[in-house]
């Protein structure tokens, strides 16, 4: 716990809480900031590949808008649902997993999430090379060196910086894309560059479960960035604002990139939104495309400042960590380095890999969301022991057989139904190679939970809430 929180209504410049718990006198924010932040979180290059899949399986436009639009609206749930739990306990998402999984044993899942901060900031700072590269020329490495710098200083003030600058951004990229969007309608013929395209259910569902994999995944972060939010905040109201800004901008990319895909016989995410931009206006598509730039730099700092948080939780867990600047900067710096060191090494046609992260990302997290979400709405509903999740000798314990149980037969269960490019389930097989692992994990990886973690709540744990609730807030 920080034992010097700021005092006085004035907040620091720089950030200073980090996995500890924020008090409710330093609550702040407005919940409808919850929206904007998505909005441009999700509008990024990378989103508009997601609609790549289904057309290079010759899925038809239409159906390709179809899955992208059924596999974000059911994706997107799961993500809003963890926005409630911000306010309502007052710390970062993957802290609160301690109750499910134990102190030590959240470390676990904690590999997954850092591996999928880490990944994503590798293929962003890949796509802002890409966009700025369309002006310039010269060796690539230097770009990568620059975005990730920038990124990380953006993730070192912290919260609030990275709140204004995402809310800021949405107003630009909003009017751009708008343009660029008609821009595609105008010029592009759905389904011309496709061979025999229409319905194949095997590639519908895998693009549906990309989709729904690609908005699950945000689901890790989402407390992060409502933990300031005042205690009594409705959770209808910000599971509404993020739902609705997570939705919209991974539906209006992602459709985009079908459109592009199944119009182009070659498409890429910077060259083509270049060429179609620059036929509406000369040079806007190039405009358009460098406008990505702060978008992607937005959602890297995003990443940094989670995997920070998430290393933060990893060592506090077996080391006390005491919540300082100094800790907070250790840990964006080592993210940094390894994101940078990574993309000097990773290959130019980095595409297919690319896809392979995407599903492994998904296999990893989507016990775990079943599982911290089950707990909070249906087995604690809610009320939890802050400090006890801090105290490797609490109620919570170090390592929580119910939870990394549920979190392991849930993968386990999956494992038939996975479709990577080195490994088809028998399932999936049977499926014509769609990947239907996101329905298998939620279902067995919560319904396993809910019944065994209704086992564990008892009288004890109730008073140490009320004990913790009266010691967090000076009562």
């Amino acid at each position: 716990m920080n034992k010097n929180p700021p005092s006085g209504p004035m907040r620091p410049v720089i950030e200073v809480r980090s996995i500890d718990y924020v008090p409710r006198n330093e609550r702040h924010g407005k919940v409808w900031h919850q929206g904007p932040f998505w909005f441009a979180g999700n509008f990024v290059i990378m989103t508009l590949m997601i609609g790549f899949i289904g057309p290079s399986m010759s899925l038809g436009a239409f159906y390709s808008v179809l899955a992208i639009l059924l596999g974000v609206a059911f994706g997107t749930l799961f993500m809003a649902f963890h926005a409630n739990q911000g306010p309502t306990m007052g710390l970062p998402q993957m802290i609160q997993s301690r109750a499910q999984f134990g102190i030590r044993g959240v470390v676990l899942p904690l590999f997954a999430v850092y591996f999928c901060y880490t990944g994503f900031n590798v293929f962003n700072a890949i796509l802002a090379t890409d966009a700025v590269q369309t002006v310039t020329s010269g060796p690539r490495d230097p770009w990568y060196f620059i975005w990730i710098a920038a990124s990380a200083a953006m993730a070192i003030f912290g919260h609030d910086l990275l709140h204004r600058f995402q809310r800021w951004l949405t107003y630009l990229i909003v009017v751009v894309y708008a343009l660029m969007s008609v821009a595609a309608v105008v010029y592009l013929t759905p389904d011309a560059a496709l061979k025999g395209a229409g319905f194949s259910m095997d590639a519908f569902l895998v693009q549906l479960g990309a989709a729904a994999g690609y908005q699950i995944s945000y689901s890790v972060y989402v407390s992060d960035y409502s933990r300031y939010l005042p205690h009594d905040t409705p959770a209808r109201r910000i599971i509404s604002w993020t739902y609705l800004g997570a939705l919209l901008s991974a539906v209006w990319m992602m459709s985009l990139g079908s459109l592009i895909a199944s119009s182009m016989p070659e498409p890429s995410a910077i060259g083509s939104l270049r060429e179609i931009g620059n036929r509406l206006i000369p040079g806007f598509g190039t405009f358009a495309v460098l406008v990505s730039v702060p978008a992607i730099l937005g959602i890297m700092a995003v990443n940094f400042y989670g995997a920070m948080l998430t290393s933060i939780t990893a060592i506090d867990a077996f080391k006390p960590v005491t919540p300082t600047l100094k800790s907070r900067l250790v840990g964006i710096a080592a993210a940094a380095l390894i994101a940078l060191a990574i993309s000097l090494v990773i290959p130019e046609k980095y595409i297919g890999t690319f896809n392979t992260f995407i599903m492994m990302m998904l296999y990893a997290l989507i016990p775990w969301t079943a599982v911290n979400l089950v707990d909070f709405y249906f087995v604690r509903k809610g009320h939890y022991a802050i400090s006890e999740l801090f105290n490797p000798e609490g109620i919570y314990g170090k390592w929580s057989r119910n939870g990394l149980s549920a979190y392991f037969l849930g993968i386990l269960a999956m494992v038939p139904f996975m479709s990577l490019s080195f490994y088809v389930g028998p399932a999936a097989q049977a499926l014509g190679g769609a990947d239907i692992t996101f329905v298998i994990g939620l279902a067995v990886s919560g319904i396993t939970y809910f019944f065994i973690g209704k086992r564990s709540c008892g009288t004890d744990e109730l008073r140490l809430i009320l004990e913790s609730e009266a010691m967090l807030d000076g009562r």
